[in-house]
């Protein structure tokens, strides 16, 4: 697959940059051997390649959430600066408009 000067020209045009004429021969060349790379990668046979999103697995190591009661409930509301029977009291943030 081959890209030429004024495709590279259209593309930054809309990508809203001016490039010098050097410029826009330095992309053609460098875009044309990236667009070759992908037909090499194109002619390789990933029938047997399970489709993925990335090429390291991830995955977020979590516990499920356990309800427990604390002992010490009155130790923890004695740190709010005001509290209102066994709740923390905190400023209105919503106005009634």
């Amino acid at each position: 697959m081959t890209i030429d000067r004024e495709q590279v020209s259209k593309v930054a045009f809309l990508a809203r940059l001016e490039l010098t004429p050097q410029e826009e021969e330095q992309f053609t060349t460098q875009l044309g051997e990236i667009l070759d790379y992908f037909e090499q990668l194109n002619e390789l046979d990933t029938s047997q390649v399970a489709p993925m999103t990335r090429a390291i697995e991830l995955s977020n190591i979590t516990r499920p959430d356990q309800l427990e009661s604390y002992p010490q409930r009155d130790d923890i509301l004695a740190n709010a600066p005001e509290q209102e029977g066994d709740y923390f009291k905190v400023p209105k943030i919503i106005a009634e408009d």
